[in-house]
């Protein structure tokens, strides 16, 4: 057979087989080439939000693509960004005002880091340091990467990246360490924003920590001036049981990144929200100030479309319901694993569950993760393991029965494991 030309991300080629090709998409499911339907347990890298292929947001993309293709976003704007812009100011927390458009998360996040530092530096108070938490994950471009966790995943490329502080991630019961360590970042003056996940950190592995830390954090962050930066990627849109996870802290960021379910994980497409001050930095009649930042597909209009389609699937659709009923489904299942010493460290923020296998190694290059993989794909279930982190962030549309599969496969595939059969 010969080798496809493809490079896919996140994988060792020299030790995958050959990709099943994806035939069609269908609610809660991929269905390949041979006709076989894959339950897709992690929203298809968390981008699926009310399930594949919503009709709403297919019928905007078509109506879109009558009448629209790129429009250059420097020169003119278009109705489905303006109506999405509004919409999203909406729906954000209270406070954000002005919306810049991108393609992805890992730009989303570099646009929020520009616009930090063009806000110290238009205003004459530069400030060329950046805080995050260990263990947290922003994308893969170069400043994402430099704000992100080091290792394996980025070590080639420690060449080009900067530094920036690290705060320790908060274990429960010791949460003022973290606040501690924030606190004497700040006090150096240098500091220009807080960059984090709030309440999970994805790739990490799925860590968790509680709305009370978050909103000490951003007390602390209005005390020195420093912004605070919510990466919103990934706990956006529902994940952690509300629209937005800091919501549950009842703070509104400085900066806000959206992207993944933006459009309901139809097409790519990020925001970045702003409040009205930073905005009001960078409006001068001094064109230095300008942000200069852009990508050529800024703002696609079908992209737009969408989300504009997402957003009214929110506004006319039991959408909450759902989600509180999704989280419900994985906390009675979680229950089970709670006393089984096969697994440690069983936890749950909204629709998002996740257990680790205890391994002889842990870490995203255990061994265990392409052996968990390759069972589950044998079971038709599309999990895909961090290391030895097993989770599930299913689409709002799965049924309990098809939760039932998926756990079902976690248990068995323990079972082998301890016998030595996987």
């Amino acid at each position: 057979m010969t080798r496809s030309p493809v490079w896919h991300p996140f994988t060792q080629h020299a030790l995958e087989p050959p990709m099943k090709r994806i035939a069609r998409t269908d609610g809660a499911y991929l269905v390949d080439e041979d006709g076989t339907a894959i339950l897709d347990a992690i929203s298809s890298w968390w981008v699926i939000t009310h399930g594949h292929r919503h009709p709403d947001i297919m019928d905007a993309i078509q109506r879109a693509c009558e009448t629209y293709d790129q429009i250059i976003f420097a020169e003119y704007s278009h109705e489905p960004a303006e109506e999405l812009a509004r919409g999203l100011i909406d729906v954000a927390p209270a406070g954000l005002s002005h919306v810049f458009y991108s393609d992805s998360g890992s730009t989303a996040v570099e646009v929020a880091l520009k616009m930090a530092l063009g806000f110290f530096h238009n205003t004459g108070r530069p400030r060329s340091r950046i805080a995050v938490m260990e263990n947290g994950y922003h994308g893969d471009t170069i400043g994402t990467m430099s704000t992100g966790e080091r290792g394996v995943f980025n070590a080639a490329y420690e060449p080009l990246l900067f530094e920036v502080d690290r705060l320790p991630f908060p274990e429960v019961g010791d949460e003022q360490v973290t606040l501690d360590a924030f606190e004497a970042a700040c006090k150096s003056g240098q500091v220009a924003a807080l960059l984090i996940e709030p309440l999970v950190l994805g790739a990490g592995g799925m860590k968790m920590y509680g709305a009370t830390l978050l909103r000490e954090l951003k007390r602390i962050a209005e005390r020195y001036g420093t912004l605070m930066i919510a990466d919103e990627v990934m706990t956006g849109w529902g994940r952690t049981g509300t629209l937005f996870a800091c919501e549950q802290a009842q703070i509104t960021p400085d900066i806000l990144c959206t992207s993944k379910g933006l459009t309901g994980g139809a097409l790519p497409l990020a925001a970045t929200l702003c409040a009205a001050e930073i905005f009001q930095a960078h409006l001068s009649t001094d064109r230095r100030k300008t942000f200069f930042h852009s990508s050529s597909y800024t703002a696609n209009p079908i992209a737009c479309a969408a989300a504009v389609a997402n957003l009214n699937v929110w506004r006319s659709e039991p959408v909450g319901e759902r989600i509180a009923t999704l989280a419900e489904l994985q906390r009675k299942r979680l229950a089970h694993f709670d006393a089984d010493a096969r697994f440690a460290n069983v936890r749950q923020t909204g629709t998002i569950a996740a257990l680790d296998l205890v391994a002889p190694s842990g870490g995203y290059l255990s061994e265990v993760g392409p052996r968990l993989r390759a069972f589950f794909r044998a079971q038709n279930l599309l999990i895909r393991p961090l290391g030895n982190v097993i989770y599930l962030m299913p689409p709002y549309c799965i049924t309990g029965a098809e939760l039932d599969r998926a756990y079902e496969a976690i248990a068995e595939a323990a079972r082998l494991l301890e016998n030595g059969q996987l």
